[in-house]
């Protein structure tokens, strides 16, 4: 998958959860709460949305956001709350679409395939993709030490403590993930920090079904 539709992927997985809380409220006043910061979660993914190309997954998502908006402005719990159902509807096929959708245009292969420029600009666009794959590389290897000490963690912890401990890690690369003047390396830091946590989350399963 193209990483800024991994980017948007991430945002949709905590609009998702946002969308998610609102349902399990009985008060109008946090349901609108929470689908508030699931539509500002899904406006931060336009740019991300138009570098990674995926067509079919912007025009989910902007029906989806016009969903929430109505959820945000509905005066009743129950008109939140059904448009709320659409809206995880919604996410979930962005989401779905997302992962499916293996052949994305994005900005920077159009940059380096282009014919229409002159050769230094192609060039310089070949450095700039060059340097980021080398950057991400770096990261990739750096974080292997992360994955071992967090494996250790899973294994040797005991499991309520082990889930905080990694919960906490993923809302923090979460809340990173969201802000709009992070960094390109930071940015790709914490999504793949966030996978490796979540897949330590997945191991660890559900504690109150473990003695």
């Amino acid at each position: 998958m193209n990483v800024e539709c991994e980017y948007a992927n991430s945002n949709m997985g905590y609009a998702k959860s946002q969308i998610d809380a609102a349902l399990h409220t009985q008060d109008i006043n946090q349901a609108r709460f929470y689908a508030y910061k699931a539509l500002s979660a899904l406006e931060k993914s336009k740019n991300q949305l138009n570098i990674c190309g995926c067509k079919l997954a912007k025009e989910s998502m902007l029906e989806n956001m016009e969903v929430l908006s109505l959820a945000t402005k509905s005066t009743t719990l129950e008109g939140t709350l059904s448009y709320l159902n659409r809206s995880i509807e919604l996410t979930n096929n962005t989401i779905l679409i997302l992962e499916s959708h293996e052949t994305h245009e994005s900005a920077y292969d159009n940059d380096a395939l282009s014919v229409n420029t002159n050769s230094s600009t192609t060039t310089t666009s070949t450095k700039k993709i060059t340097k980021k794959k080398d950057l991400f590389k770096t990261i990739d290897s750096s974080l292997e030490k992360y994955r071992i000490s967090l494996d250790k963690v899973v294994q040797s912890v005991n499991c309520k403590d082990a889930t905080a401990f990694a919960t906490k890690i993923f809302e923090e690369c979460e809340a990173q993930l969201l802000k709009s003047d992070i960094s390109e390396g930071s940015k790709y830091y914490n999504l793949r920090t966030k996978e490796i946590t979540q897949e330590a989350l997945n191991k660890i399963g559900d504690c109150s079904a473990k003695k």
